[in-house]
Parts: C-alpha cells; sequence; structure tokens
C-alpha cells in the first residue's frame, strides 16, 4: 500500500498562513494527502513561532512541524515545545537545548510517520554538533516499526544537503532542504529509494526579497544603512513536494514538486488577524 505525504517549505508570515488556511483542506482531498509536513521557523511575523500561529496551523492541517535556526526567535515557543508533541527542534543543537529531536503522526490507518529535523553548519550561524553524526544517532532511537522517516535538512550550502540525500539514501523516506527560500529543480527518488529535492522552496510572498519586502532590502543593500524589513503581500505561493511512500518498507516511489497560487476574494472569509505583523492585503496589487 502506498500513502502521500506533503511537505510544505518554510511558511512565512500571515501570506503564508493564508494560502495554507485557503488551499491546504483542498489539496489533502485532491491528493489523498496522509500526513502534512511543514516548516514554521518563520510562520510569526517572519521569524518563530507562536502559540496562535501553531494553532492556526494546526487547525488547516498541519500535522507534523519542523523548525530551523529561528526556532527560540518567540519566547513562547519553549511552552509549544514542552507541551506540543508534533514538533521538533534541530537535532544538533545542545543537548540542553528544549525540544523534542523526533515526532511522529499516526495516521487514521494505522500508519506512522516519523520526522526529524537537522541544522546544516556551513554558513549557519548557530554552533552544531556534525549533522552526519548527529542524524545516524537520532536513527538509531526511532523504533524499527517506525517504516517512514522524513528528514528536514535546514541548511544554507547545496552540497550539504546534496551530500545529506546519500548519506541517507534507503535509510529514510524523504530528505528535503529548507531554509534557502528558493525551490529547487532536482527532485528524484534516488537509487534506493529515498525522495529527494535540495530545497522545497516558500510558502509566503514572492514579489519579495526570501518573504521581505523587496524596495527595503535593496535600500538596505545600495545605502549600507539599517532599515526594517517587513513581511510582502504579492505573489503569494504554496511551494512542496508530494511523495508516495510504500508503507511496507517505507521506501518512496514518486516524488513531485508542487507549487500553488493564491487567488484571493477582496475579503476572505476567514480571519488570519495577528496584531504583530503588517496588515496583508490581497495577493497581488
Amino acid at each position: 500500500m502506498e500513502i502521500t505525504l506533503l511537505s510544505i517549505g518554510d511558511i512565512v508570515g500571515r501570506p503564508g498562513r493564508t494560502i495554507l488556511a485557503d488551499r491546504l483542506q483542498r489539496l489533502i482531498k485532491e491528493h489523498n494527502i496522509a500526513c502534512v509536513i511543514a516548516n514554521a521557523e518563520n510562520v510569526a511575523g517572519g521569524s518563530g513561532i507562536t502559540r496562535a500561529s501553531y494553532d492556526k496551523l494546526c487547525k488547516y492541517g498541519v500535522n507534523l512541524f519542523t523548525m530551523g535556526d529561528h526556532i527560540y526567535r518567540k519566547h513562547e515557543v519553549r511552552r509549544i515545545l514542552s507541551e506540543e508533541r508534533n514538533i521538533v527542534r534541530p537535532i544538533n543543537l545542545s543537548p540542553k537545548a528544549q525540544g523534542r529531536e523526533w515526532a511522529t503522526y499516526s495516521t487514521a490507518e494505522g500508519h506512522t510517520i516519523a520526522v526529524v529535523s537537522v541544522l546544516g553548519r556551513l554558513h549557519m550561524p548557530l554552533p552544531t554538533e556534525n549533522p552526519f553524526l548527529a542524524v545516524n544517532r537520532v536513527l538509531a532511537e526511532i523504533p524499527p516499526e517506525v517504516k517512514i522517516v522524513v528528514i528536514d535538512v535546514h541548511a544554507e550550502v547545496t552540497s550539504e544537503k546534496v551530500a545529506m540525500g546519500w548519506h541517507l539514501d534507503g535509510r529514510v523516506s524523504v530528505v528535503y532542504g529548507t531554509h534557502t527560500h528558493v525551490a529547487t529543480a532536482d527532485e528524484r527518488v534516488l537509487p534506493k529509494g529515498t525522495a529527494y529535492i535540495t530545497d522545497l522552496g516558500m510558502t509566503g510572498p514572492h514579489e519579495s526579497v526570501l518573504g521581505r519586502a523587496y524596495d527595503r532590502v535593496l535600500q538596505n543593500l545600495t545605502t549600507q544603512m539599517p532599515v526594517t524589513f517587513p513581511i510582502a503581500t504579492g505573489d503569494v505561493r504554496l511551494n512542496g513536494v508530494l511523495v508516495k511512500v510504500d508503507t511496507q518498507t517505507g521506501k518512496a516511489t514518486s516524488i513531485e514538486r508542487l507549487c500553488v497560487c493564491a487567488d484571493y476574494p477582496d475579503e476572505p472569509s476567514y480571519d488570519d488577524s495577528d496584531k504583530t505583523e503588517q496588515p496583508f492585503y490581497k495577493a497581488r496589487h
């Protein structure tokens, strides 16, 4: 038997949350998705996660959450990490860092999916344990009856993510990269049965520089003066991959890139207000 997993790239601010509110349930039905995994480290104001944003994503249909180097930007994440069982911290932080190293979700049919997050070390701001050795350590802790394992490699450098794909080929179901906010076109099933893509891309406003207002970023780059980088609002897209996995072996049988463009009415019928962010208007203006 095969099931379909949806992995969603870095969700940025209110625009990212809004397209999930509008489209995720439809995608789940259209593709018969058994589990939705999302990187949520930029979901609240573009950096970190809050209780309100976590609760909204759960309501929209996200089953498992990964984070990244911005995991502790919001103080209230500590309570989420201690109370909730479907969110993980990167495994190669300090052993004293708060949060679980792997989490699982069980479908109604009894299939269990495990998720693990690991940080790259090249050009990343945090000192970390060797990611390849850290993954080896954590995979040994996951019960052998859990056949479906998904790894989020939150890293800057392409070569480090590609190397992790080969390191884990045949040992896990899916390896994908996050952090750069730019989707890559190298999705494939590796020879031993692991689905791989270097970066899922961003779920948020693409009329931007990695989710931030491009005019502000250009102002900073051309003047070298400090400016704020508000979340952009234009050209909102949901980026991710659909992966089919054999439930008996845990091997992937296919991987497909997914890019969904927003098409919002003038007044959305849902409430996604967040006083910590700039107002979110129509996707295109």
